[in-house]
């Protein structure tokens, strides 16, 4: 009855936006292409002679916040492309009547910061969904990105990173620039005439960007609006081929000591990435021996949850040119090299410790097979080989060791097939693969995708179905999982219905990140934007939100949860918006951490709200509090996060993010208690802080140092214990005599200095601390646990990293 109700709503109220919102796209722009007579220094200056007579491109329109609107002519925009056997050159003046109005800040590569920008988007196949883009500010950084009409993270994944060269200048009347794009860093078919070409410039100050061929925002995507490049002759897609060798070399300090246990160990490493053209479609990227070392410290927590944490990857070999694999939301990369599948497994004898018990599995090599042809095919191969890790074993009597396998000889795979459709639409297939060596299990996902928009792409139906099977030596387990979403997309009015099923057997943990798996969703989504700027803000959104959960193998109710909020930008280009939210009474399936056990959650009920000021300012800030009252033992939970940035000049910088959170008579999961086999639940009190502190300075575009210093504390105090019971109530346990309370501390610092001494080649030198002391003695008050915890004992790391590219073409040219 609820669904049939719901259904019923959002019939009537695409049928209502359907009569009340006609969208009219505008007429495609057109750019004839023209080949370079002469050379072209790229320097920014624009005084080669062949610029003269190349295709100008002009006359760009607002995209925000004033859709449609001309652009100034004083602050005009003149782009220019020109094209040769081996590059793409584009040129332009970005016009301002006083340099005083340019943004400019050195914020490094593929950081946008607080800088204005020009940019140039091309679709090389002229499919509306797949797009490069390349851009520069006016201190001559720069920032790429790969774009997908039916991409996540709104379609941009700005990790990829191709070798091109650009320079700009500053000059009385605003600033220019020059871009060099070689063809290694495009695809494209050989007998290409025509791309899809957009151009769009972003002027900071105003909070205005422009495009050359107009997009509306009231029509679904970007790439799909796009102009035309016309007229393109006699090129052919290079010889693709580069390789990447690097020299490692790690110093590292931590004062274990122990008898037999150096404080200070070495190592040195070397490896290398290749990247291969196989055709004019299809790139091979492959990394040998890698090292993953510099990576950014994860930001780890205290976790309380059932649920596994999720990390953000930071390895670039697993974050550049990963759309493709993305796809169906079926690979978590942090899987590949992670912890080992039996690392607290290990059975210990009478008098044995522990010694060594590595934490990630060392990685042999991966590599990536991506692309797609002409015909809208996209075909990815993803595959990986992590060694077999052992634990050592030490009698701490006898000094005998042992080792103990924990992670088998692994092989991680993925395949993708993608087929663009008309109407910016696709269909996928995606399979991932995980085989161990010996007696583990192996595990593999195949899953259906597909996105559907009508003509006007103004609805859009899309959904998944999978299959998992987990294949071991007691037999398969083999289960299921889909989604469908139909929506409206287009217009001013937005609104989704959703449905997620998963079985209870279903698994993707392998090689994907999933939680939990048995139940049956159902959500409703309804939005309102207004686009057109007044006098108080230049974009406003409402949105209302409602989910219903059930288990799916006995229908058990789950939770229902209701939603609503509203934000947008302000004309003095701040933003915020608030919201409120309820939850009503439920079963919780997990918190027990036992299968067949349940516990009976309470109504709760919120708020939050945010604000950003402006960050163009020398100094910016922002905050977001949020509050909630839970009806169970009057609990409470109130966060609040702030941050701040002062930036001194145009290349140094300090920022500070801090967030604070502290809760109340929270129930939760505590302990098993193994003389009673009784599932133990505790009334909590917790108190979190996260501070963390950036400092950048960058000497130049090509060199910067960077250093983030992170502290996180967190408490938690038990009032009361209880026993869960078979109904899923508690009751007051006035016998158990354990202690669950944890005061955890966590110190890190990230210094970085790096320097790009050759296009695609760094230097890059990083010290690195680490302070992890457990779980300390319970200390009141933040600066207190932060004293105690500079105290315990650090981990130091300095290493250098030296990476250098080199270019097949540029080689055979020197040749």
């Amino acid at each position: 009855m609820t669904n049939r109700i719901v259904w019923a709503l959002f019939m009537s109220i695409a049928l209502f936006i359907q009569t009340h919102a006609q969208i009219t796209q505008p007429a495609v722009k057109t750019l004839q292409a023209k080949r370079l007579l002469g050379s072209i220094k790229i320097d920014g200056k624009l005084d080669d002679s062949a610029w003269k007579t190349a295709p100008m491109a002009g006359n760009l329109i607002e995209y925000r916040p004033s859709a449609g609107k001309p652009e100034n002519y004083n602050s005009r925009t003149e782009v220019y492309i020109l094209y040769d056997n081996t590059s793409i050159y584009i040129g332009g003046h970005c016009y301002e009547q006083t340099p005083d109005s340019i943004s400019r800040e050195l914020a490094g590569r593929d950081q946008i910061g607080s800088n204005d920008f020009i940019g140039v988007i091309f679709d090389t196949y002229h499919d509306k969904i797949n797009a490069s883009g390349f851009y520069v500010t006016p201190l001559g950084e720069q920032y790429d990105a790969k774009y997908s009409n039916t991409g996540n993270n709104g379609g941009e994944d700005d990790s990829w990173n191709a070798v091109w060269y650009s320079e700009a200048q500053i000059v009385n009347n605003g600033w220019t620039f020059e871009m060099r794009i070689p063809y290694s860093a495009l695809r494209f078919s050989k007998n290409t005439k025509t791309w899809g070409l957009n151009i769009t410039r972003r002027r900071k100050k105003t909070g205005q960007q422009y495009m050359w061929n107009p997009v509306l925002p009231t029509i679904n995507g970007f790439i799909n609006q796009e102009g035309i490049w016309d007229g393109i002759t006699n090129i052919k897609p290079p010889v693709r081929l580069s390789f990447s060798p690097y020299f490692s070399s790690y110093l590292n300090h931590y004062p274990y000591n122990t008898p037999g246990v150096k404080n200070t160990t070495t190592s040195i490493n070397g490896g290398m990435d290749v990247k291969y053209g196989i055709n004019q479609n299809y790139t091979l990227d492959m990394t040998l021996i890698p090292d993953f070392g510099q990576v950014q410290s994860d930001k780890k927590v205290l976790n309380l949850t059932p649920f596994e944490v999720k990390y953000a990857e930071n390895r670039p070999f697993f974050t550049e040119g990963t759309e493709l694999f993305n796809k169906g939301n079926l690979f978590y990369s942090r899987r590949i090299g992670g912890e080992p599948l039996h690392k607290n497994d290990i059975a210990l004898n009478t008098n044995e410790i522990i010694i060594d018990n590595p934490s990630e599995s060392k990685l042999i090599n991966a590599t990536k097979v991506s692309g797609r042809n002409q015909n809208g095919l996209g075909i990815g191969f993803f595959n990986a080989i992590s060694k077999a890790m052992y634990a050592t074993i030490e009698d701490s009597v006898t000094h005998q060791k042992r080792k103990v396998q924990t992670g088998a000889l692994t092989n991680d795979n993925i395949f993708v097939l993608d087929q663009v459709l008309k109407n910016n639409s696709s269909i996928s297939l995606i399979n991932t693969s995980v085989i161990r060596n010996g007696k583990d299990y192996d595990a593999n996902v195949t899953a259906a995708v597909f996105d559907f928009n009508n003509k006007k792409n103004t609805y859009n139906l899309n959904g998944k179905f999978a299959m998992s099977n987990i294949s071991s030596a007691s037999g398969n387990i083999a289960g299921y999982s889909n989604s469908i979403n139909i929506a409206k997309t287009g217009g001013r009015f937005h609104a989704e219905l959703s449905q997620d099923l998963t079985d209870n057997k279903y698994q993707q943990n392998d090689l994907g990140f999933f939680t939990n798996n048995d139940y049956l969703n159902h959500s409703f989504y309804v939005g309102y934007r207004w686009l057109k700027p007044n006098k108080w803000y230049n974009n406003l959104y409402f949105n209302l939100n409602n989910n219903l959960s059930h288990r799916f193998s006995d229908g058990a109710f789950q939770s229902f949860n209701i939603n609503t909020n509203v934000n947008g930008t302000f004309k003095n280009l701040w933003d915020g918006g608030l919201s409120a939210n309820y939850t009503g009474n439920g079963n919780d399936f997990y918190e027990p951490r036992q299968a067949g056990r349940v516990f009976k959650t309470y109504a709760q009920y919120g708020g939050e709200v945010w604000l950003n000021s402006n960050e163009i300012k020398k100094y910016s800030a922002g905050t977001e509090t949020s509050l909630i009252f839970l009806k169970q033992f009057s609990g409470y939970s109130l966060s609040t996060y702030v941050y701040h940035k002062y930036r001194f000049n145009n290349k140094f910088s300090i920022s500070q993010n801090i967030s604070y959170s502290t809760s109340a008579n929270i129930a939760g999961y505590a302990d098993m208690d193994t003389v009673t086999n009784d599932i133990i639940f505790g009334r909590r009190n917790r108190n979190t802080v996260e501070n963390s502190l950036g400092i950048k300075y960058s000497f130049s575009k090509n060199s910067y140092i960077n250093c983030t210093a992170r502290h996180y504390w967190s408490q938690v105090i038990y009032k009361q214990y209880y026993t869960l019971n078979n109904d899923g109530t508690l009751s007051a346990n006035n016998t158990y005599i354990g202690n669950k309370d944890y005061n955890l501390n966590l110190f890190n610092i990230d210094m970085v200095y790096s320097l790009q001494f050759a296009p695609g080649s760094f230097i890059n030198i990083v010290w690195k601390n680490a302070i992890a002391p457990g779980n300390l003695a319970l200390q009141q008050g933040y600066f207190k646990n932060l004293s105690y915890t500079m105290k315990s004992a650090q981990n130091n790391t300095i290493s250098i990293k030296i990476l250098y590219y080199l270019d097949y073409l540029s080689l055979k040219k020197k040749n």
